[in-house]
């Protein structure tokens, strides 16, 4: 799943930020013992529990019964409805970066793509370790940036002459691999972000374009990638610009009757390497309506002809063509077995990942200090701070003023005929789902690798 919509649902981290600028650069995902400001004990509001907020948010919902595109729809909710973090902070696909960096390393084709799915299954951590929540709505040219330092790179999948599964990691404490990341909002209408994630010391990177599509059904939130959301797109510059496509599936927000909220997921999604003319199918199997939720899912590594590419049902793969098949939960472990046997008549199973076993990485932000006016921390500061001491009402106030700003200076633009630019991206809405990066992009990304966080101030600000 992917987003930038005012509809959208995400889900918490364990530790939650205070947003209160610290003077060295922060690690996600906790800063707790930060300072917060002194609040008077009758500024205090309530503090609404899990049940209170779910019953005013279903509330809402129900307005949208019979609307198709929620994501389209201009609401604000209250600001004890919300998560005190900024949406393009929580929003990234790097929870384990030391999968994403390992893709690169195997000569074997396989194997890298065996890497891919790993990474894949780890993209979706904050499902798993937190509770469905709503952050807030990113405004016009609002961005993020932060570094990650991978210490351990993930293990070997398989070895290349006895195809057997391998558990020796390698460190890198002494000298960490670092990778960086640059996310703008870049569309309004519809919702849009573009995001682009580099590792340059191992020739890998990844970029795509966030946006969804979401529908009440009465009973759950159907989401699925919007029109400009065409997947992510891994490329590997040291494996001969080789890229892979990996597509969002759809997913469900359900427990609306429950009174707890999760997230199911019940469709197909593709992953595929048109130069190694490899190609995964991952189907996630639907939810029963009565017990426990499985989060089940199998599919399958196969060759496939990229100017021929009609397979889109694991059925309808020939076993001759199969090169890997895999099943587990996604919450959990997941199994791979070689070959086109069979999983369940395979005599060797091994262990692909361990999901369960994993939390997500922090973050490495560059100080409050140090961010522009536009920047997610900064630029919701007041309002992150407001919630996390439990001022709702003037959280809730912070928060209409930011819209109402973005509202007229949206007004004075169409009133001069002036189209919005984006700062670090070339484009609004790319084609083909691709982003690029403008040169001040590119340096952004080659300062974050530095450390160099100094950025010059915005011409323009959309709110």
């Amino acid at each position: 799943m992917a987003s930038s919509s005012s509809a959208s649902m995400r889900t918490s981290r364990e530790a939650t930020p205070s947003g209160v600028a610290s003077s060295q650069t922060s690690r996600e995902p906790s800063r707790e013992g930060t300072p917060t400001k002194s609040v008077p004990t009758a500024a205090v509001d309530n503090t609404p529990t899990d049940s209170s907020k779910l019953k005013t948010f279903l509330s809402i919902l129900k307005r949208f019964i019979g609307v198709s595109d929620m994501a389209a729809v201009r609401f604000s909710l209250p600001a004890q409805l919300m998560e005190p973090i900024p949406n393009l902070e929580y929003w990234q696909y790097l929870e384990r970066p030391e999968t994403f960096v390992s893709i690169p390393d195997s000569d074997d084709p396989l194997e890298r793509m065996l890497r891919v799915l790993r990474f894949w299954f780890t993209k979706d951590l904050k499902y798993i370790k937190g509770k469905p929540c709503k952050p807030y709505n990113s405004v016009l040219g609002e961005f993020f940036r932060c570094n990650w330092e991978v210490e351990e790179i993930s293990p070997p999948i398989l070895d290349s002459n006895e195809k057997t599964s391998s558990s020796t990691a390698t460190s890198r404490k002494d000298n960490p691999i670092m990778v960086s990341y640059l996310t703008e909002q870049t569309s309004h209408h519809p919702p849009v972000s573009a995001y682009w994630t580099d590792c340059p010391e191992k020739g890998i990177s990844a970029r795509g374009f966030d946006q969804l599509s979401a529908k009440f059904t009465g009973t759950s939130v159907k989401v699925v990638p919007g029109q400009y959301n065409d997947g992510i797109f891994i490329t590997i510059s040291s494996r001969d610009s080789e890229e892979y496509r990996l597509t969002h599936p759809a997913a469900h927000l359900s427990g609306f009757l429950r009174g707890s909220l999760y997230v199911t997921v019940s469709d197909t999604a593709v992953v595929a390497c048109a130069k190694t003319r490899i190609k995964v199918l991952l189907q996630y199997m639907e939810e029963s309506w009565l017990g426990k939720t499985q989060n089940k899912v199998e599919g399958v590594i196969f060759k496939y002809d990229p100017n021929n590419d009609n397979k889109s049902k694991i059925k309808d793969v020939s076993e001759k063509d199969v090169l890997v098949r895999f099943e587990g939960c996604w919450h959990d472990k997941i199994y791979y077995t070689v070959g086109g046997k069979p999983f369940n008549k395979s005599e060797e199973k091994h262990l692909l990942i361990d999901v369960g076993s994993l939390t997500p990485v922090p973050k490495i932000i560059p100080p409050e200090e140090q961010q522009l006016p536009n920047e997610s921390r900064r630029f919701w500061h007041d309002v992150t701070d407001a919630i996390v001491g439990k001022r709702y009402g003037e959280a809730t106030n912070l928060k209409q003023e930011i819209e109402q700003r973005q509202r007229d200076k949206a007004a004075e633009r169409e009133a001069r005929k002036a189209e919005w630019q984006p700062r670090f991206f070339t484009e609004q809405l790319g084609p083909k789902g691709k982003p690029e990066l403008t040169q001040e992009g590119r340096n952004l990304l080659k300062g974050m690798l530095e450390r160099q966080y100094h950025l010059e101030e915005p011409r323009e600000t959309a709110a």
